[in-house]
C-alpha cells in the first residue's frame, strides 16, 4: 500500500512540474562595431583641416543599416562609405575637423546611427589639442 501512494505522489508531483524547455535561438540581429573608437589628433594648428579614416563594421548575423550619421558640431563632418552592410562586411567612416580659431583642448563626437538592437546609437570621440601658432619675428 506504501509502495502505491509513493507511486501516486511522484506521479501527481512530476505531472506539476514543467517540462525542460529547448534553449530558444536568438534571433538574428545586425552588430554595429567602430574600429578605432575613437582618435586623438594631437596637437594641431588653428585653421587646419584633420581627417580620420574609421572602419565601421557589421559583428553580427543579419543586415546592418546605417539611418544617419550626424556630429555634435559644424567644425566636424562624418560620412559614411556604405548605408547597408552585410553580416561580416566594413565600409569606411571619414570623420574631418576643423581646428578654425579654436585654442586648447576640442573634442568633439560623431553619432551613428542604425538598426543594432543593443547599440542604436553608436558614438565615437574625436579630439585634438589646438595651439596658437608661432610668433612671428
Amino acid at each position: 500500500m506504501r509502495a502505491a501512494l509513493a507511486a501516486a505522489l511522484v506521479l501527481l508531483l512530476g505531472a506539476g512540474a514543467p517540462a525542460l524547455a529547448a534553449p530558444v535561438a536568438a534571433a538574428p540581429a545586425p552588430v554595429v562595431r567602430v574600429d578605432p573608437a575613437g582618435f586623438d589628433f594631437g596637437r594641431a594648428l588653428p585653421g587646419r583641416s584633420l581627417r580620420k579614416e574609421f572602419t565601421l563594421r557589421n559583428a553580427g548575423d543579419a543586415e546592418l543599416v546605417i539611418d544617419g550619421v550626424s556630429t555634435t558640431c559644424g567644425c566636424t563632418a562624418a560620412i559614411a562609405g556604405a548605408t547597408r552592410l552585410a553580416p561580416g562586411r566594413s565600409t569606411p567612416l571619414t570623420v574631418t575637423l576643423e581646428t578654425r580659431d579654436y585654442h586648447g583642448h576640442v573634442e568633439r563626437r560623431v553619432l551613428v546611427r542604425s538598426n543594432d538592437p543593443r547599440t542604436p546609437l553608436l558614438e565615437l570621440k574625436v579630439e585634438a589639442t589646438v595651439e596658437a601658432p608661432a610668433a612671428k619675428k
